[in-house]
């Protein structure tokens, strides 16, 4: 979303360059609490998805984290849980994201939809979702993801696709389809993680680069939706 990033595609020929002619976000407009404004955008892009194909995937969100050496790690993910208390993702808790929020609970993610000119950040730290959720979760999930997450030990190196392919085959038939919640358990090594922001800021695009950048900081140790634990900050573009 950086003038510099835009900038960099035009001087090597990659793209042409396009200004951002979005309706920004003003004080006026910001609703009262992040969790709050977060929502409304969230749910106005699902809505923009269901109808037009410029947004696609409006619940994938980009997780940064730090590794045990302190090096940046980023990946896109879907969000599945969302509420005061925060976003949330399911992963293999022995994943490479896994293990970084476990010995490094520190990490950023976004949310953004470039043809709404609009974007979310949230900084803070992550904590592991109940296992209930978990479940809850996993077992709304159609049979053939939920045989993926056994199959799949994520983010391991593997020799060929055929390999992968026949680790799923495998678990298929450990855990055969009867079209039911419980044909498949929960893996033991599953889980999620809830991001428990200390910043949540609102980007949105405008024109001449001159974005808009309504920024809630916490000031208190109430969730998302608690107005007093919040103060609103503009930061330049």
């Amino acid at each position: 979303m950086s003038d510099q990033a835009s900038d960099g595609g035009t001087r090597h020929g990659a793209t042409a360059r396009i200004d951002y002619d979005g309706d920004g976000l003003t004080e006026a407009a910001l609703l009262d609490t992040p969790y709050a404004q977060a929502r409304a955008w969230v749910d106005e892009a699902v809505a923009r998805a269901a109808t037009s194909p410029d947004v696609f995937e409006p619940l994938a969100i980009s997780v940064a984290t730090v590794d045990s050496d302190g090096r940046p790690n980023v990946r896109t993910v879907l969000m599945r849980f969302f509420d005061e208390r925060g976003p949330g993702f399911v992963t293999a808790l022995t994943s490479a994201k896994g293990r970084e929020l476990t010995h490094t609970a520190a990490v950023a993610a976004a949310l953004t939809w470039p043809a709404m000119y609009r974007a979310i950040r949230f900084r803070g730290k992550a904590v592991q979702v109940s296992r209930e959720e978990v479940e809850r979760y996993f077992d709304s999930r159609p049979w053939a993801s939920r045989i993926s997450a056994w199959a799949s030990q994520q983010s391991e190196p593997i020799g060929s696709r055929a390999e992968l392919e026949a680790q799923y085959v495998q678990r298929a038939a450990d855990f055969p389809d009867h079209g039911g919640d419980d044909d498949v358990p929960v893996p033991d090594f599953w889980g999620g993680f809830r991001i428990v922001p200390d910043e949540v800021e609102f980007w949105a695009g405008r024109r001449n680069r001159l974005h808009d950048r309504l920024v809630f900081s916490r000031v208190g140790e109430g969730d998302l939706g608690d107005p007093a634990s919040w103060a609103v900050t503009r930061r330049q573009p």
